[in-house]
Formats: structure tokens, C-alpha cells, sequence
């Protein structure tokens, strides 16, 4: 068995099956390097990266639907609904059914969840300092990621 580097593109030949060649290879590596990263910066918040997601979106754009939710941070029900109960049984957000549509489950910050956003002001720019990385180039990282995800999406759904 060889010793290989999974941060090293791997060199000679074309061969289409490389595995330095597979871009999803490189972000799923890049995902567990920010895991890594976030567990650290976020243990005295005592909240996982999924649930630190949870917090952004309420943060960002207050109470809303477990389906909105989902939608907004591309989450199934299934591995959203245990998040949630995670996060309520910590006291930070309140689930209560819509007076609207009692199907619909309305997701919001408890007030200790609201208090915790000034705390986590300072986990983006840990964050930037870790990746190495001056703005421009994350807004411009930013934005190829973003034009990926549109065109996987788009193949997806064409393939659908």
C-alpha cells in the first residue's frame, strides 16, 4: 500500500477515474477540514455546525416554518427534526404548531437563543483566519461555489 495525500492532485496520466481529478472529492475533504475547524470554534457555544446553521438562518431571517427551514438550509425533514429537538431541549428556539395551518410547525429563538448571537459575532472571522484566505478571495470562492451548486442543481433536475 502506498502513502497518499489526500491534499496532493494527484500527477501523470489522464486516466478520466483519478481521484485528484474529481472536484467532489477535493470539497467533501474541504467540508471535513471546516468540520474540523467549527467543532473547535464552536465548542464554547456548545453547538454542532448544523445546529450553528440553524441559528444563522433564524438569526438572519427570524421565525419561520420547518419547511422553510429545510428548504433554506437543504435539509430533509428526517435530519432536520432531531436538529430541532436538540435545539429546544438546549432552550434555544421554540417549536409551536401555526395558528394558520396547524400542519405547519413554526421554528423560532428562545431568548437564550437570541442572546447567544452576540457570543457567535465572533466564529466568521475565526473561521476566514483558519482558511487562510482575504476576503476577496472567499467572496470569490463564494461565488464559483455558488454557480456550481445552481448548475449541479440544474443537471439534477434535468436528469429528473
Amino acid at each position: 500500500m502506498s502513502d497518499l495525500a489526500a491534499d496532493q492532485p494527484a500527477t501523470g496520466g489522464d486516466d478520466p477515474l483519478r481521484l485528484a481529478l474529481h472536484i467532489c472529492f477535493a470539497l467533501q475533504n474541504t467540508s471535513r477540514a471546516f468540520n474540523a475547524v467549527y467543532r473547535s470554534v464552536l465548542r464554547e457555544t456548545g453547538l454542532t455546525y448544523p445546529q450553528y446553521l440553524v441559528m444563522l438562518a433564524l438569526w438572519e431571517h427570524g421565525e419561520t416554518t420547518v419547511k422553510g427551514l429545510g428548504a433554506l438550509l437543504r435539509l430533509d425533514s428526517g435530519t432536520l427534526s432531531p436538529l430541532l429537538k436538540r435545539l429546544e431541549t438546549a432552550g434555544l428556539i421554540t417549536r409551536s404548531r401555526s395558528v394558520s395551518d396547524e400542519r405547519s410547525v413554526v421554528i423560532g429563538l428562545s431568548e437564550a437563543g437570541e442572546e447567544l448571537r452576540e457570543p457567535a459575532r465572533k466564529i466568521p472571522a475565526e473561521i476566514q483566519a483558519a482558511a487562510g484566505l482575504d476576503a476577496a478571495d472567499l467572496q470569490a470562492l463564494d461565488r464559483i461555489l455558488r454557480q456550481l451548486t445552481r448548475s449541479l442543481d440544474s443537471a439534477a433536475d434535468s436528469a429528473d
